[in-house]
């Protein structure tokens, strides 16, 4: 699901910002760009975002609006120095007859001739907890509009399912006529090809059995109804579910692939049809949940 959450606090004397995305990812996939006074938290981090998101491409984002203090110092510029590499250059050019001149630039890159004293480059302490304050601030309102999106999922979601089930209860209803029309059909049938002579009782009574048994679906019907069940249990439990539903939505289908197969009847294939359409976009869904 989507979502955004943005949040900041104080950190190691500074102020941090944390700001994080997600959208529909089948998988946990995080990406942190964070400051070079933050890269030992990498690990940290991931495993707080993993904490409390379990699929979709999480996009992690942090960034100081206020420095974290430091010790005062000076910044001291060896002349000396500079003037000997200078002349060192020259001496060079002139050997070797080079064109080009020396720029600033690349007096200031030699060693020692810009040095820190009086005070500490180091980058400061961080308390890992401090930054993951940050982090589940911007995580709650990350969470908040995951929520709200996920609930309307679960509406739609229950809906496709509240359609299959109305299908498969028409065809429940429309299965015991089509067994009889069948019954009828091959009586007549076989009337038509023995012409006028009697048929043999028990064995038109085998072939009838055997016909109700192929076309009986009330073990699929059985079946596709405890999974709608399981499906709705599933969507109403405060709970991650979409790996679940996932494999859900594969036994929905082979139950209708089943009842489909054994149809022989327009009325339940239109059905059968039906239901498939409203399970590709229950599928659809899922992709947006966890």
């Amino acid at each position: 699901m989507t979502g955004f959450g943005i949040a900041d606090g104080p950190v190691a004397g500074g102020r941090l910002q944390v700001e994080i995305r997600t959208v529909n990812h089948r998988h946990f996939n995080a990406q942190l760009r964070l400051p070079s006074t933050l890269q030992g938290l990498d690990a940290v981090l991931r495993e707080r975002l993993r904490g409390r998101i379990e699929r979709g491409h999480v996009a992690l984002t942090a960034r100081w609006l206020e420095t974290p203090s430091a010790v005062e110092g000076e910044i001291l510029v060896d002349i000396d120095r500079a003037r000997a590499i200078l002349a060192a250059i020259e001496r060079l050019r002139s050997a070797l007859n080079l064109p080009g001149d020396v720029d600033i630039g690349f007096l200031a890159r030699q060693p020692d001739v810009l040095r820190f004293e009086g005070g500490t480059e180091d980058p400061p302490d961080v308390d890992p907890a401090e930054v993951l304050t940050v982090v589940d601030g911007a995580l709650d309102g990350v969470a908040v509009m995951r929520e709200q999106e996920g609930a309307a999922l679960v509406r739609e979601l229950i809906l496709r399912l509240d359609l299959i089930g109305t299908a498969l209860g028409r065809i429940r209803d429309r299965a015991p006529t089509r067994v009889t029309a069948e019954r009828d059909r091959l009586r007549l049938a076989v009337a038509e090809l023995l012409e006028g002579r009697e048929p043999d009782s028990d064995r038109l009574a085998q072939e009838i059995a055997l016909l109700a048994d192929r076309l009986d679906i009330t073990e699929e019907t059985v079946r596709l109804e405890a999974h709608l069940a399981a499906a709705r249990e599933i969507l109403t439990a405060d709970a991650p579910g979409g790996r679940r539903l996932g494999f859900l939505a594969q036994e929905f289908l082979r139950e209708i692939n089943t009842i489909g197969s054994k149809a022989n009847d327009a009325v339940i294939t239109g059905e059968v049809v039906a239901m498939k359409e409203e399970l590709e976009r229950f599928r659809e869904q899922l992709e947006n949940i966890e």
